[in-house]
């Protein structure tokens, strides 16, 4: 277990500025899902005190390190963590659950992503809390939700991707259905939840009353499919796979250059049609009358597309870069993780920050996506397990508390 730092520095380690600056969050998540919705509210100014299991902490401070770095590096909970403090709690100890439900009785927002039920049984339910705290927003994330047919099931993020429908519009149209390289499942799950807290914070503020969200991964997962669900929706037809191809445009794909580089490439309109024959020097695509317009071209979409292919092997990818960014053509270089991060757009911006880790030294996390002209919270680094026990029940428990 972390050494217990005693020290009352709250502008090193407590609330931070922002929007919710003031506001207590109870957070008894683990993994991603409701972590991400506690590191959003936390990247917003709120209080996040984080309760976890006293000997091991969250189960992603020791999943499989990457390679190259330490023993003692938890980057998998960096990821998910910052800007946060750590309380470690057993729920089932008669002593630290009292603790916690404490804790609860001066919180704003707490957020659990126990499968449904087990709050209830150590005693942070919604129903035995908000006796004791009216104006509580309970936020439960769970893989499908508190009641129906499926409330009892196992959730991960791979099994809402399929039940989703996300999967079967993932992948060649020739090959199986593919898993998104990317928990968004579990991400989309932490935004709602996040969403709805903010907003039921503003009719506490209004009502002074509390309530209770109830979010699901599936239903976060369906919600983010969006418009590619206007299809099943409305002609009860169920899209196919396309690759990284747009059945409604072309050319739309991932192109190969000569280095072996790829180029996202998008003709959105009958608009960019002519910059983008321009860009690739073929006046004779951009004058033939058989790629007019985009119902044309999707009609000949496999001739076209295949001739796109071949004349973009022609040259590397900076070339073509530069020339399509001249014209103002949809495009983008297919990065890997790496190369994202090198964006000298991302860069720009600031999203990539730095913070020193108590144990870790420096580390690199994808920092909130947003820029605000208002003051803002300052991201701090992750927590060690149970390293803010003092200052959490010395600002939380002994001081006034303010209603």
């Amino acid at each position: 277990m972390a050494t217990v730092r005693t020290g009352k520095r709250r502008s090193a380690q407590g609330p931070g500025r922002g929007p919710l600056a003031g506001i207590k969050v109870l957070d008894l998540t683990r993994v991603v899902a409701g972590p991400y919705c506690t590191l959003m509210l936390a990247d917003l100014g709120a209080d996040v005190v984080k309760i976890e299991e006293p000997e091991r902490g969250d189960e992603l401070r020791w999943v499989t390190r990457y390679a190259g770095r330490g023993a003692d590096d938890e980057d998998y909970f960096y990821a998910l963590n910052r800007s946060k403090r750590s309380i470690g709690l057993n729920l089932k100890d008669a002593a630290d659950r009292k603790l916690a439900q404490s804790l609860a009785v001066r919180a704003d927002v707490l957020v659990e992503n126990f499968a449904p039920g087990v709050a209830d049984r150590l005693g942070m339910g919604w129903k035995a809390l908000k006796r004791r705290n009216a104006r509580l927003i309970y936020c439960a994330i769970s893989g499908f939700g508190q009641t129906g047919p499926y409330s009892t099931r196992l959730a991960l993020d791979p099994i809402v991707q399929a039940i989703s429908g996300a999967m079967s519009v993932t992948g060649e149209a020739d090959a199986a259905p593919m898993l998104i390289g990317a928990p968004l499942g579990d991400v989309g799950a932490g935004m709602f939840g996040a969403c709805a807290i903010v907003a039921a914070l503003h009719t506490v503020k209004s009502e002074g009353k509390g309530c209770f969200i109830d979010i699901s991964m599936q239903g976060a997962m369906l919600a983010m499919l969006g418009p590619r669900m206007g299809e099943a929706l409305q002609a009860g037809v169920a899209p196919s796979r396309h690759g990284n191809q747009n059945p409604m445009r072309v050319p739309a794909n991932n192109y190969a250059t000569r280095d072996g580089k790829y180029l996202c490439v998008m003709v959105q309109h009958d608009g960019h049609w002519r910059p983008f024959c321009d860009a690739l020097q073929r006046p004779d695509w951009r004058d033939n009358p058989r790629y007019a317009s985009m119902k044309l071209r999707l009609q000949r979409r496999a001739e076209l597309d295949a001739q796109v292919a071949a004349h973009f092997l022609t040259r590397k990818a900076a070339y073509w870069s530069q020339r399509l960014g001249r014209l103002r053509v949809p495009y983008a270089p297919v990065n890997d993780y790496v190369g994202a991060l090198a964006d000298p757009q991302i860069a720009h911006r600031g999203i990539i920050r730095t913070l020193v880790h108590p144990r870790s030294g420096k580390i690199r996390v994808v920092g909130a996506p947003w820029t605000v002209s208002a003051p803002q919270s300052r991201p701090r680094p992750p927590p060690l397990l149970d390293q803010h026990r003092a200052q959490i029940v010395s600002e939380w428990l002994d001081a006034p508390r303010k209603r």
